[in-house]
C-alpha cells in the first residue's frame, strides 16, 4: 500500500510539473507572440508616419516654392518700375501697383468710400448693421454667415470704414494682460477657413471682456470665406476694442493677395463695389498692428525674429507707410541707375532654392551675367519705389531709417525658426529669414521675455515647440491642405503664462478616419500635386535624365533618376523614399525614363494649341500668369483687350528671359477669343489651361 501511495505521488509530481512546464512554455510563446506583435505595431506605425511625414514635405515644399515665385514676381515688377519710364506700354500697364491712391487726405477717403449713397434694397433678407456695433449686432452676423449669407456692400464699406478709423489710433505693439477672470485665447492663421473660427468659438466662446482673444494674422488667402472672417473679426474688434488684438500676417498684402485668392473671392462676391472693398482692405492691413506682449513677458508676432530684431523700433515706425512687405523701401533712383541696369536682370527664373531672400541685401550683387541661381531678390539694395503714405508725407531723405524699419516688419511677418544656431536668409520662402535657439535665447534676454508664440508655419498637429520650448507655433486652419492632413489648435493663456493647447478638427469626415485611411487619403492628393509638378516639367527632366545618359539608351539608374529630379524641380524631397509611388516599375533596378515620362502625361488641357511651348509656359507659371492678369486688369472688370494680352506675354517672356513669338502669342489670343469681342475673359483664359484627366476630355 505504502508503494502504491509512493508510485502515486511520483506521477502526481510528474504531472505537475508538465503541467507547470506546459504553462511556462504557454507563457512564453504568449510573450514572444506579444512581443512579436509588437514589433510589428511599431513598425507598422513607423512607415505610417515615415509616409505621413513625406506627404507633408510635398505639399509645403509646393507650396513655399509658390510664395518664393510671387516673391520674384513682384521683384520683377519693382525692377521694371525702377528702370521704365511711366509713359512707356510696361510702365503703365504696372505702374499701379506699388503706388498709393492719389487720395491723400482723410476727408477726401471718407468721401470715395463713403457707404450711404448705396441703397439696401427691400428684397435683401441679410443682416442689417447698426452702429456703433453692439455684441447683439456682431452675433447676428456670424449667424448669418453660418448660414451662408452675405453682407450687402453698404455695411461691408461701413464696417471696413469704421475699423479702419479705430486701426490708427492703435500702437504697433498692442500690451495685453492675462488673469484667473480672464484667460487669453491666442489663435493662428485662419486662411479664410470660416469653419475653423466658428468652431473655435463652440469651443471656447465668442469674445467678450470675460473672454479676450490674439489673432495672429493670415486671416485671408487660400480658403473661400476671408473676407466673412475679416467681417466678423473686424466687427468684435470694434465692440471690445481692449479684448480683441489682432496682428498683421504676411498674407495681409494686397500684393500677396493678388495670387492667393483673395483677390478674387472679393471681386466675385462685389462685383459692383468690390474695387471699392479692396482699396479699403488694402488701408487697413496696412494699419494693422505688428505685435502683442502677453504681461510684458510672451511676444506675440506672426513670422518670427531675426538677430537684428528690436522691439523698441518696431513701436515707434510708422507701420502704414509699408503697405506692401514685397517691396523695400525708395531710395535715390539716381544711386540705382548708376548701379544697375537691364542686363542685370538675367537668371530671374533660376533656383528657387537658392534664391536670396528679400531681407538678404547685405551686399551688392556681382556683375556678371553667367552667374547661376540669382534672381532680382539681388537687387533690392538698389531698390526705387518708396511705399508712400495716405495720410502723411514722409522724409523722402530719410532712406537708411525706411530700410532698416522695413527690415524689421518684413521679419516679424515671413521668419521661420530653425534647429541650428544662427541667422541665415530664408531662401525657401524668398522672404525673412531663418533664426536659430542662439537668436531667440539673445533677443528674449534683451526684451526680458520668456516665450516666443508664433504662427506662419502649417503644423500635422496644429502647434510644435521648439528652441528647447521658447518658441511655440500655432496654426488654427485645420486640414490645411487636404481633409485630415492637419488639426487645427488654439491656446488658452492664463495668469502663469503657460500655454494650455486645444487641438480640433472641423471637418467631420475626418474625425472618423483611421490612422491608415487618413495618412493614404491625404498621401494620394499630395502624389496628384507633385505628379502635376512633374508633368509641367517634363521637358526639363527629359533633358536633366539625357545628361546621366551618355549612350542613349533610355534607362538610369534610380540615384541618377532623383538627382536628376531633384535638379529640375528645386523641392528638396526625399525622391528615392517616394520612387515607389512615383514609379509603376523599373527594369533591374534601372529607370526607363522615357517611358515614365510619357506616363506622367495623364492629363491635358481644355485648349488645342499648335504651339506646345507656349502649353508648357502656361502649366509651369499658371499662378503667375493669373497675377499679372490681375494687375493689368486695372478695373477689375475681369476683361482685358487683346493688346493688353500682348503685352501680359511681353512681361512675362521678360520675366522668364526667353522668346515668344508675336505670331504665337496672336493665335493664342484669338483662339481664347470666343465670342470674338476682342476681349479677354480672365476667368475663362484661365479654365481654359486648367489639366483635366484625359478621359474627361475625351
Amino acid at each position: 500500500m505504502l508503494i502504491h501511495s509512493i508510485t502515486f505521488f511520483v506521477k502526481l509530481c510528474l504531472i505537475l510539473n508538465f503541467v507547470q512546464f506546459y504553462a511556462l512554455c504557454e507563457a512564453a510563446t504568449a510573450i514572444r507572440a506579444a512581443l512579436l506583435i509588437q514589433r510589428w505595431y511599431r513598425q507598422y506605425v513607423a512607415r505610417l508616419e515615415m509616409r505621413r511625414r513625406c506627404t507633408w514635405n510635398i505639399f509645403q515644399s509646393i507650396e513655399y516654392a509658390g510664395e518664393q515665385d510671387q516673391n520674384k514676381l513682384c521683384n520683377f515688377f519693382g525692377f521694371l518700375m525702377d528702370h521704365l519710364t511711366p509713359a512707356s506700354s510696361e510702365g503703365k500697364l504696372i505702374s499701379h501697383i506699388f503706388r498709393e491712391s492719389n487720395i491723400c487726405h482723410d476727408m477726401e477717403w471718407e468721401l470715395y468710400f463713403c457707404y450711404k449713397s448705396i441703397k439696401v434694397s427691400d428684397g435683401y433678407t441679410g443682416p442689417r448693421l447698426t452702429f456703433p456695433m453692439t455684441y447683439c449686432g456682431v452675433s447676428k452676423l456670424v449667424e448669418a454667415f453660418k448660414q451662408r449669407q452675405q453682407l450687402h456692400a453698404r455695411y461691408v464699406l461701413q464696417l471696413l470704414g469704421e475699423t479702419w478709423r479705430l486701426l490708427r489710433i492703435l500702437p504697433n505693439i498692442n500690451h495685453v494682460t492675462a488673469c484667473h477672470m480672464k484667460e487669453l485665447t491666442i489663435c493662428g492663421d485662419l486662411h479664410g477657413q470660416l469653419e475653423d473660427l466658428l468652431l473655435i468659438f463652440y469651443k471656447n466662446g465668442l469674445p467678450s471682456p470675460e473672454k479676450p482673444y490674439v489673432f495672429n494674422g493670415d486671416f485671408v488667402d487660400r480658403g473661400k470665406n476671408s473676407l466673412e472672417i475679416l467681417l466678423i473679426l473686424f466687427g468684435f474688434l470694434l465692440v471690445y476694442p481692449n479684448n480683441v488684438h489682432l496682428n498683421r500676417g504676411n498674407h495681409e498684402d494686397h500684393i500677396v493677395n493678388l495670387r492667393y485668392g483673395f483677390t478674387k473671392e472679393v471681386l466675385g462676391k462685389y462685383r459692383v463695389h468690390g474695387k471699392k472693398i479692396l482699396k479699403l482692405l488694402q488701408k487697413i492691413f496696412s494699419w494693422l498692428p505688428l505685435a502683442t506682449v502677453v504681461d510684458h513677458k510672451v511676444l506675440i508676432v506672426h513670422g518670427g525674429i531675426s538677430e537684428s530684431t528690436d522691439l523698441n523700433i518696431i513701436a515707434r515706425l510708422d507701420r502704414h507707410k509699408y503697405v506692401s512687405t514685397l517691396r523695400p523701401p525708395k531710395q535715390s533712383i539716381h544711386a540705382a541707375s548708376r548701379s544697375l541696369n537691364m542686363a542685370d536682370c538675367d537668371g530671374l527664373t533660376q533656383s528657387r532654392r537658392r534664391v536670396c531672400s528679400l531681407t538678404n541685401r547685405s551686399q551688392a550683387p556681382p556683375r556678371r551675367l553667367d552667374i547661376p541661381r540669382r534672381s532680382l531678390q539681388n537687387y533690392q539694395s538698389y531698390g526705387d519705389m518708396k511705399t508712400s503714405d495716405y495720410d502723411s508725407s514722409p522724409d523722402p531723405g530719410d532712406s537708411r531709417t525706411d530700410d532698416l524699419e522695413w527690415k524689421q516688419i518684413v521679419d516679424v511677418l515671413w521668419s521661420d525658426p530653425m534647429p541650428q544656431n544662427g541667422c541665415i536668409p530664408n531662401e525657401v520662402r524668398g522672404g525673412g529669414c531663418y533664426w536659430g535657439p542662439d537668436v531667440t535665447e539673445d533677443v528674449l534676454r534683451r526684451h526680458n521675455l520668456q516665450l516666443l508664440i508664433r504662427s506662419h508655419e502649417c503644423k500635422q498637429d496644429g502647434y510644435e515647440f521648439c528652441h528647447n520650448r521658447r518658441v511655440l507655433t500655432i496654426f488654427s486652419a485645420s486640414n490645411y491642405y487636404d481633409v485630415g492632413s492637419n488639426r487645427g489648435a488654439y491656446i488658452r493663456m492664463g495668469p502663469n503664462l503657460n500655454p494650455h493647447l486645444v487641438q480640433y478638427q472641423a471637418s467631420r469626415a475626418c474625425r472618423h478616419l483611421t490612422l491608415r485611411q487618413s495618412v493614404s487619403w491625404t498621401e494620394r492628393s499630395a502624389l496628384q500635386a507633385l505628379r502635376q509638378q512633374l508633368f509641367i516639367h517634363k521637358s526639363d527632366l527629359s533633358s536633366a535624365f539625357q545628361e546621366f545618359d551618355p549612350n542613349r539608351t533610355g534607362l538610369i539608374s534610380a540615384r541618377d533618376w532623383a538627382s536628376a529630379t531633384e535638379s529640375v524641380l528645386k523641392l528638396g524631397l526625399p525622391w528615392r523614399v517616394l520612387r515607389p509611388q512615383l514609379l509603376s516599375s523599373t527594369h533591374h533596378g534601372m529607370v526607363e525614363y522615357q517611358n515614365w515620362i510619357r506616363e506622367l502625361s495623364l492629363t491635358e488641357p481644355h485648349q488645342e494649341i499648335s504651339d506646345t511651348s507656349i502649353l508648357e509656359i502656361m502649366y509651369k507659371n499658371h499662378s503667375s500668369i493669373e497675377t499679372i492678369f490681375r494687375i493689368i486688369d486695372t478695373d477689375h472688370s475681369g476683361l482685358i483687350s487683346l493688346e493688353e494680352f500682348r503685352q501680359t506675354w511681353k512681361l512675362l517672356s521678360s520675366h522668364l528671359k526667353m522668346e515668344i513669338s508675336d505670331k504665337s502669342v496672336a493665335d493664342l489670343a484669338q483662339s481664347i477669343d470666343f465670342n470674338k469681342d476682342g476681349v479677354i475673359d480672365i476667368n475663362e483664359f484661365m479654365e481654359a489651361f486648367r489639366l483635366v484627366g484625359v478621359s474627361a476630355h475625351k
